[in-house]
């Protein structure tokens, strides 16, 4: 039978595409649960249910199922009915009841209004049972058998009976040619799941077509129909394989042209839609890049690269200008269904170089224009070959058609992606041009959005980095340890903050909080209530009063500051801590002495910025070793769960024994931070509370008068050679007789509201001024407070190890 003559062909109607197995395929898979996880632009169009409707759904539901025609009335809702046939049932491979492959017939409404029998059409499926890592559990095929007959020019299917079948596609004619075009048939799922499937559907047969089981056709994929120049013309196709049948020629009459020129319109348009439906799902720039680049291949083209400028892949701000000779270009993303490895060594992911100015690569960066070239000719293979240095680029170009489009957005360009098709499929051309330059325009708008959000995320990150203390780790009488951990939400930036400040007396606040919301308004509302705390701090503001103040604070800076706070003061002589909680989760405590952990039991509190509510100071008492933790909520709440077994598995892990304390932060981290769900930022600070040794601090009372100066000298000096400091006693015993002169002389000038004492200004002729200056000059550090009607001068004095 030859359909190559046009006169062969039913009067006003070609055999087209599709007698040669070309036909629209809905492609589906469904995952182990039998819920649909891919839904193609056919299966859309078949069963006229989008792709974002259908995934998820049981598949069931959408596909036609049973053997046995149903009546209309058993199908209310217009789905799916079966065809009256023999032959076996989609439900038994949905089921996940057969190992092996099945076709069959159905006959199914694509409207789910459901209209009437007549309007119900015909279909065949094929069922492919997979197996491997993935949930992917079956891949189903099906075509409108309706429109293969129609198409073939018989009106109903007793003219000319359809079947689904498989074959071993190496007894296939042209069979490399069928296992190189099968993945288009495929949704785009990734080349490692398409490149698994695929094989498994080798292994399982190749489905084709049986017409009346005379001719036997393998199904080709549906994409790209070329333009036929001329009023008629004929297209050889991969033809039957049963014996003694010739391959068979496609005629396309004048009439059918226009109708082959809008299906191939009509499935570049599809392929867009698909595209922009799978790119930019997420503002994390790499993520987008390697969807970008992962679009257009194996659909597209056989080969895609993506190049971006420096300024956009570090998240910078707008590269300034079109780019030059000079632009360094990243190449990010490379994506292929070569064999694996073969582009790795030539064109590395990552490597960053400007490209020459004699090539294609070039023109289509610095005019912002596609750049198309239908076939690489040796000439030109050997050209752009010789402009890299140290690779060859030849074997990989050579024969291939070539299509490079620019990445932009707000009329600059960002990078442009290379495309390839190797020499077996067809060149690109004039419409693949705009379908390219569409893909790449969608693209880099995509790619954009993820630029400025890096760019942003960035600044947010270094604002709150700046905003984060530098921590002494080793305080008067405690070690301090802390960890910070951003959130994983889009705008992740919160405003978790934690601080230890020196106090006088050798005691340390230590402060941890959190701002509601995140974004830079709730880091910059952190940096301003951490500044608050720690000048009231250095005032030696009690901690009830301080977290009073902070409410006040928040208030007058407007109704949206909320915040939590956690503030404590230890002193490590008086082996003491002194708290105060507003609306903060409450610490543990973790004592040396059993090794046991507990949450103190504090005062709740209403958060900062809420107003009216009074908050309350408790004391604890602390032993050398015990240990305090201090977190903010992110570490223990997650959504889902009870905070309760957040608290209790945070006491658990701080109670685990560890060689330092850094290792004890990371203990917490890791028990707590692998639960899952954790969105929010993580401020963590921990403090040893060492304490000071009884016998390593002096306490006297001085008498208000001036003899006290002398004995006070004498007392120092004493006590540091006890202390066998010989190389301080000389500098102390004037530190000390500044100090003690200058409470005295305060107590001769008193009044209800002392005022701290300032350094002077002295002229020579001045005769007092000068006894802060000496402390300022000698002391390492020194500092004054107020209490009632008393004041602390204090100092630290840098001491030399003795000779």
């Amino acid at each position: 039978m030859d359909r190559g003559n046009e006169r062969d062909a039913p009067a006003g109607r070609g055999v087209g595409d599709t007698a040669a197995g070309r036909v629209p395929l809905a492609v589906v898979v469904v995952d182990r649960a039998g819920l649909v996880s891919h839904w193609s632009s056919g299966a859309r169009r078949l069963f006229g249910i989008g792709r974002e409707e259908a995934v998820g759904r049981p598949a069931a539901d959408l596909l036609p199922v049973s053997g046995a025609l149903h009546d209309d009335t058993d199908d209310p809702h217009g789905g799916p009915a079966s065809y009256d046939g023999s032959g076996p049932d989609l439900e038994a491979s949905l089921d996940g009841q057969n190992g092996f492959p099945q076709a069959g017939c159905a006959r199914l409404c694509p409207h789910p209004e459901g209209p009437g029998a007549e309007d119900r059409i015909d279909v065949l499926w094929w069922a492919y049972p997979l197996v491997g890592p993935d949930p992917s559990r079956l891949l189903v095929l099906v075509a409108d058998a309706t429109r293969l007959r129609a198409e073939r020019g018989h009106d109903d299917a007793t003219a000319e009976r359809i079947t689904p079948g498989f074959a071993r596609h190496t007894e296939l004619p042209a069979a490399e040619d069928l296992e190189r075009r099968l993945p288009d048939i495929l949704p785009n799922m990734g080349p490692g799941l398409s490149a698994r499937i695929v094989s498994q559907v080798l292994e399982l047969g190749y489905p084709i077509l049986e017409f009346s089981q005379y001719e036997r056709v393998p199904v080709t994929p549906y994409w790209g129909v070329p333009r036929r120049p001329g009023r008629r013309t004929a297209e050889a196709v991969p033809g039957p394989v049963a014996a003694g049948h010739r391959p068979v020629a496609a005629a396309v009459p004048a009439g059918a042209e226009q109708d082959l020129e809008y299906a191939a319109v009509r499935e570049r348009l599809e392929f867009l839609n698909e595209v922009s439906s799978r790119i930019g799902s997420s503002l994390d720039l790499g993520e987008t890049i390697r969807e970008v680049t992962s679009a257009a291949v194996p659909r597209f083209a056989d080969f895609a690269g993506t190049h971006l400028r420096a300024a956009v892949l570090a998240g910078e701000g707008f590269p300034d200008g079109p780019p030059d000779a000079s632009t360094v270009m990243f190449r990010v993303w490379v994506e292929h269904n070569d064999e694996p490895g073969r582009w790795d060594d030539t064109v590395p992911v990552g490597e960053a170089f400007a490209f020459p100015e004699h090539t294609p690569f070039y023109k289509c960066m610095v005019t912002g224009e596609p750049v198309l070239v239908p076939r690489v000719t040796d000439e030109l293979s050997e050209r752009i070959s010789g402009e890299f240095e140290k690779r060859d680029l030849r074997p990989l170009i050579r024969g291939r058609s070539l299509l490079i489009v620019p990445l932009k957005a707000r009329n600059v360009v960002l990078g442009f992606m290379v495309l390839m098709r190797r020499p077996d499929r067809p060149q690109f051309d004039d419409m693949d041009r705009t379908t390219g330059a569409e893909l790449a325009a969608r693209a880099g708008l995509v790619l954009d959005n993820a630029r400025m959000y890096t760019y942003q995320e960035n600044v947010a990150d270094t604002l709150q980095d700046s905003m984060l203390p530098q921590i002494t780790p080793r305080m008067a009488g405690c070690d301090v340890a802390t960890r910070y951990l951003p959130g994983t939400r889009l705008g992740r930036i919160g405003g978790d903050w934690f601080d230890t400040i020196k106090l006088p007396g050798s005691r340390t606040a230590l402060v941890v909080g959190d701002v509601m919301g995140h974004g830079l308004n709730s880091a910059a509302m952190m940096g301003q209530l951490r500044t608050a705390v720690q000048t009231m701090a250095a005032m030696e503001t009690p901690p009830a009063q301080l977290l009073r103040n902070l409410d006040d604070l928040a208030r007058r800076l407007g109704d949206t500051y909320l915040a939590t706070c956690l503030y404590a003061v230890y002193d490590p002589i008086r082996g003491e801590l002194t708290l105060a909680n507003a609306g903060h989760i409450p610490p543990v405590l973790v004592r040396a002495e059993d090794g046991g952990s507990r949450l103190l039991d504090l005062p709740t509190g209403a958060p900062i910025g809420v107003g009216g509510v009074p908050f309350e100071a408790v004391r604890v008492r602390v032993a050398p070793g015990d240990r305090l933790v201090l977190c903010t909520d992110g570490l223990v709440e997650v959504r889902g769960s009870d905070i309760g077994e957040g608290l209790a598995a945070l006491c658990e892990s701080a109670a685990h024994p560890a060689a330092s304390m850094d290792d004890a932060c990371d203990t917490i981290i890791r028990a707590l931070n692998t639960r899952g769900g954790r969105k929010d930022d993580v401020a963590l600070l921990m403090a040893r509370l060492n304490g000071i040794p009884d016998d390593h601090v002096a306490e006297w009372r001085l008498e208000p008068v001036p003899a006290e100066v002398p004995r006070a000298r004498r007392l120092v000096r004493g006590q540091l050679l006890d202390w066998g400091l010989p190389q301080a006693v000389e500098t102390a015993e004037l530190l000390v007789s500044e100090v003690v002169t200058n409470a005295v002389l305060l107590f001769e000038v008193t009044d209800d509201e002392p005022a701290l004492p300032a350094l002077l200004s002295t002229g020579p002729e001045d005769e007092s001024g000068r006894g802060l200056r000496v402390v300022s000059r000698l002391a390492r550090e020194w500092g004054a407070s107020a209490t009632g009607h008393r004041k602390t001068v204090w100092f630290e004095q840098a001491l030399t190890p003795g000779r």
